[in-house]
């Protein structure tokens, strides 16, 4: 095949499920479902977040911005996917793919950043209760907020500009939106040297914040430990275990797809575990955090109620 030119008239045709043509009904519906769920619960998170005067805090500070990055991840992708999924159009342009790289790696990146900040105010809430509210004051929350949005928008300019940068063979694309792996696949010269910058980016920006959030929960796990009360220790490990799910979760899928090589990267598996940490993942944080926590019901509670009196 010819090189591909870096005209932005040309496009690029997203497989998708296409391979599995009795299955693109049921995930349409799935997909369907459980995007309209992550809307709402994520939206109502945010709510919650700016309406109720309880829930000012550090916490629900970086748990609405969370749900906001889940928001926006989640609808880089699921519209174009449900779009593939009924047929109607497979195409994407170069611009609206390389848009949609920059914008998914940009919010990937900073949730990244992000729950390395969340594991940082657990550790000051738990080992350091009596300094916790000078420690995590609301400036330090702003600036710790904007630098994980930042730093997530650069790791994003970098990998987006380095995979530009590429010449590309083909127009076909093995997945149902522009993921940074499937995407090299089509480069037709030498990306070994371009792959060691990306994996070098990659490193610093999952693999460094993996192992300062295990750091911190183990000095975490040692603080609980120490506690006397038994429901002071179940109260810390609820809150503690509930972020290390979501890392768990969501740190798992992307070493998955993004610290393994190129050549050794399956698009088949790849897909569906793109489903996971673009489907499932975003629907299970609003669902995780609030199932067991009593101040995000109360504050449910109280907004319903008081929209059942003023109606």
């Amino acid at each position: 095949m010819g090189s591909f030119n870096t005209s932005f008239e040309d496009a690029f045709i997203l497989v998708g499920f296409s391979d599995w043509p009795q299955l693109e009904p049921i995930l349409f519906v799935f997909i369907l479902i459980f995007y309209s769920l992550t809307l709402f619960g994520n939206t109502i998170i945010i709510a919650l977040s700016w309406l109720d005067l309880r829930l000012h805090t550090p916490m629900y500070f970086f748990l609405s911005h969370l749900s906001l990055l889940d928001l926006c991840f989640t609808t880089s992708t699921v519209p174009q996917l449900l779009i593939n999924l009924c047929g109607v159009d497979r195409t994407i342009t170069r611009g609206g793919c390389v848009a949609q790289l920059f914008i998914y790696l940009a919010l990937g990146s900073t949730e990244c950043v992000l729950l390395v900040v969340m594991a940082f105010d657990r550790y000051a809430a738990v080992c350091r209760p009596l300094h916790y509210m000078a420690i995590m004051h609301p400036r330090l929350c702003q600036t710790l907020a904007v630098a994980s949005w930042g730093a997530g928008f650069v790791n994003s300019l970098i990998q987006t500009g380095l995979a530009m940068a590429m010449p590309l063979c083909g127009h076909q694309l093995n997945h149902f939106f522009c993921e940074m792996p499937v995407f090299l696949k089509l480069a037709c010269a030498d990306t070994e040297g371009t792959e060691a910058k990306m994996f070098v980016a990659r490193v610093i920006i999952v693999a460094v914040p993996v192992a300062l959030i295990l750091g911190s929960y183990v000095h975490i796990a040692r603080a609980v430990l120490r506690v006397k009360s038994m429901a002071g220790r179940r109260k810390a490990f609820g809150t503690c275990g509930c972020h290390l799910l979501v890392v768990f979760l969501f740190y798992g899928s992307a070493i998955y797809t993004y610290l393994q090589s190129i050549h050794s990267y399956s698009e088949s598996e790849g897909k569906f575990v793109a489903l996971f940490y673009t489907i499932i993942t975003p629907i299970l944080n609003p669902l995780i955090y609030t199932l067991r926590n009593k101040d995000v019901k109360g504050a449910l509670w109280k907004v319903l109620w008081r929209g059942r009196d003023s109606g």
